[in-house]
């Protein structure tokens, strides 16, 4: 899951270009992106004539508070549960994404809020075409459609993550100043209503490498102390996505909808659960509301830091095909690991519906 902003970076300079390359060279273009790749249809495009417009308040129904409690679709003889932490992280087999009603899709939410994270192996879930993906993702929320990143030709609703030779998202960050690849975050949480129940599925992936970790941000605030705990109550963070579309400007990239600025709880709770989690990430997290810069920094970089240490609260994600991966991205962060050569290819696509405005914590 690169993030959307290295995505970027390297891709073909053609498909950035506001005029259209030749038909020869388009067509060349076009083959080199295509070979191999299983699922050509799900490929990324970078329209830059594509807009969106601003995203608007709406209402939204929490798909887990109607589920109920003893989630009958998960829970029973025939399904295969095992928990890969204590904190987050359940492989699950027995159960077909694509054929649940939508008492089990309410159940699938309640039960990723408590897990945080599900693998769900030997799924149809690919080849069960875009319409009816978009439906299921779409009972939780509306999609969110990225401003900057891939999506599919006719369909903004897909977030596309694709390496491959010619392809190769990471190679600014191996030829940059890093001595790792780490970056977590918390999907587009600039958005007003950022994303709460996520999909996330593989199409090609390498023979080894390529995983997706993950932590618990509730683990991490419940290892504070309390009096820290009551410090951060109370406080809130400045999510931003103008960086996001400065990268893809300077590459030529789109930027679809303008950026924006948007303060939400530094600890939030889930409303399903009632659980509280820490809201903060790298990626999109500039500072603490209120803060002077040196107060800010100090603050969140202790909670990076917190977060990035917290091995026995984070779990390594590992892809086989036909392997969906549901996740809360209110209560998570995750990180892409590209330790795998670009020879070969990695191709996934996101569906990330949006939640509630998220809620403060009270003391």
């Amino acid at each position: 899951m690169a993030p959307s902003v290295s995505e970027l970076l390297n891709a073909p300079v053609e498909i950035f270009q506001k005029v259209a390359p030749s038909a020869s060279k388009a067509k060349t273009l076009e083959k080199e992106r295509e070979a191999g790749a299983s699922y050509p249809f799900y490929l990324p495009t970078f329209d830059l004539n594509e807009k969106f417009p601003p995203i608007e308040i709406f209402d939204h129904v929490e798909a887990g508070t109607r589920a109920n409690p003893a989630k009958p679709t998960f829970i029973n003889d025939n399904v295969t549960l095992n928990h890969l932490s204590p904190y987050l992280g359940t492989e699950v087999t027995g159960v077909e994404l694509s054929e649940l009603t939508k008492e089990g899709l309410d159940e699938l939410a309640l039960f990723a809020a408590e897990r945080k994270v599900l693998l769900f192996r030997d799924q149809k879930f690919k080849d069960i075409g875009a319409d009816r993906q978009i439906e299921i993702a779409k009972h939780f929320g509306p999609i969110h459609r990225h401003p900057t990143s891939g999506n599919v030709k006719g369909y903004p609703e897909f977030h596309v993550v694709y390496r491959s030779e010619n392809h190769d998202p990471f190679s600014e960050y191996r030829g940059g100043n890093r001595t790792n690849y780490t970056g977590w975050h918390s999907d587009v949480s600039y958005e007003k209503q950022p994303p709460g129940t996520t999909f996330f599925f593989i199409l090609d992936q390498p023979e080894i490498g390529g995983d997706t970790i993950f932590l618990s941000q509730v683990e991490a605030y419940n290892r504070l102390s309390d009096e820290f705990k009551k410090r951060l109550e109370g406080l809130r963070a400045v999510h931003s996505a103008g960086p996001q579309a400065e990268y893809s400007r300077q590459r030529g990239g789109p930027v679809r909808r303008e950026p924006i600025e948007t303060e939400h709880p530094l600890v939030r709770v889930h409303p399903a659960t009632g659980e509280k989690a820490l809201y903060v990430n790298q990626n999109f997290t500039q500072r603490i509301a209120g803060f002077k810069k040196e107060e800010s920094d100090y603050l969140l970089n202790f909670l990076y830091d917190h977060l990035a240490k917290g091995s026995d609260f984070q779990i390594r994600a590992s892809y086989k095909p036909g392997t969906v991966v549901v996740w809360d991205n209110r209560v998570t962060c995750h990180s892409a690991t590209p330790d795998f050569s670009p020879k070969f290819r990695r191709h996934a696509v996101r569906l990330t519906p949006q939640a509630e405005v998220p809620v403060e914590a009270k003391a």
